[in-house]
């Protein structure tokens, strides 16, 4: 579930400059906490920006400080028609993500571990295999962010369909980079030929289309350096219902390897419980029957909080920024004929 929003603490000086004198300074600064978060996206979001549901990655970290949880169990029904082979797969999912030293930066661990159990029809033959079909840790940085310059991308104050419609700068999406490892530690019967240590390299695009509309891509090399690399893509868009607490989900997921190709479609619906606690499920499938797959996923995810905002200064009203060391000064200077009041601190929250 990924959200748009954003707390900032913003120092305004002299609301009166800023803003255009048609309009009284608290309405103005009203607008502005209404507006603007939606346009201010950076990688600390109000509320818990999780991957889930489905395998896709978004561009954004969890943010500096935060600790966060993802985790799901799952049930799988696989059938392979050229081998004559069932499968019953029940699968735990992990994902810990951290943010550190800064904003854009953050590493993550993702592990699977599955107990299949397989029966092969046309011999009467059984068999059962359990270990971690994915476990792997890496690190995901921020390259580029479209959002990240403030000044490019003010609400419009006067018009609502302005700042809610599709604009064609929205295409221009976020891009970060990943690289990684897969361990495989043991004997692990779902990649025998495999090497303890094999890279992983990704790239993941997000785009926020509209305010409810965000799309994620996903290409990834996988397992590089084995006799089995393996090439990937994901595809999804997700949308924000009425109540923003809810949100659904499709994907799409191809993968071509000499061990194991397939085009997967997954579907589903996230739950906002609160800004650390969110609930998902999903369903998906496959479009080929060597193997067939169906399966039901359901997770939750949750976050530790501990960042801190950083104070943004907007223009002192002469088209120059506010410099941070010179703040107390031009705090004590400057003075308002209405209410007295001087610089004044807007924290802007928000709904979900």
């Amino acid at each position: 579930m990924y959200k748009q929003y954003k707390s900032l603490k913003i120092i305004i000086k002299n609301p009166a400059e800023v803003n255009h004198s048609s309009m009284k300074p608290s309405t103005k600064s009203t607008l502005l906490a209404l507006f603007l978060p939606v346009f201010a996206l950076a990688q600390y979001t109000d509320v818990i920006n999780s991957n889930r549901p489905g395998l896709s990655s978004g561009a954004y970290a969890v943010g500096k400080g935060v600790i966060q949880l993802e985790t799901g169990v799952s049930y799988e029904q696989r059938n392979h028609s050229d081998l004559s082979r069932d499968a019953t797969i029940l699968g735990a999912d992990l994902s810990l993500r951290y943010g550190l030293f800064f904003e854009n930066l953050e590493i993550t661990y993702d592990g699977t571990f599955e107990n299949q159990d397989i029966t092969f029809t046309a011999l009467g033959l059984e068999d059962s295999r359990t270990n971690f079909s994915r476990n792997r840790l890496g690190v995901k940085y921020l390259l580029f962010d479209p959002f990240k310059d403030p000044e490019k991308n003010k609400p419009n104050l006067y018009s609502w369909r302005a700042n809610n419609v599709f604009q064609l700068k929205n295409l221009i999406p976020a891009v970060s980079v990943y690289a990684g490892a897969n361990f495989v530690l043991g004997d692990n019967p779902f990649y025998p030929e495999d090497p303890t240590v094999s890279p992983r390299a990704m790239v993941a695009t997000q785009s926020k289309l509209s305010p409810r509309y965000t799309f994620i891509t996903n290409i990834a090399y996988d397992r590089i350096g084995t006799d089995f690399p393996e090439w990937s893509y994901l595809v999804s868009l997700q949308r924000a219902l009425r109540n923003p607490k809810w949100s659904i989900f499709v994907e799409n997921q191809g993968i071509k390897s000499d061990r194991y190709s397939d085009v997967l479609l997954r579907g589903g619906v996230a739950h906002l419980f609160n800004e650390n606690f969110q609930a998902d499920l999903q369903l998906g499938g496959s479009f080929k029957t060597s193997p067939g797959r169906l399966f039901a996923t359901a997770g939750v995810s949750y976050r530790l909080d501990y960042h801190k905002d950083t104070p943004i200064a907007i223009e002192d009203g002469k088209g120059g920024p506010i410099r941070k060391n010179s703040m107390k000064k031009k705090k004590k200077k400057q003075k308002f004929k209405k209410k007295g009041k001087g610089a004044e601190d807007i924290i802007l929250d928000p709904p979900n």
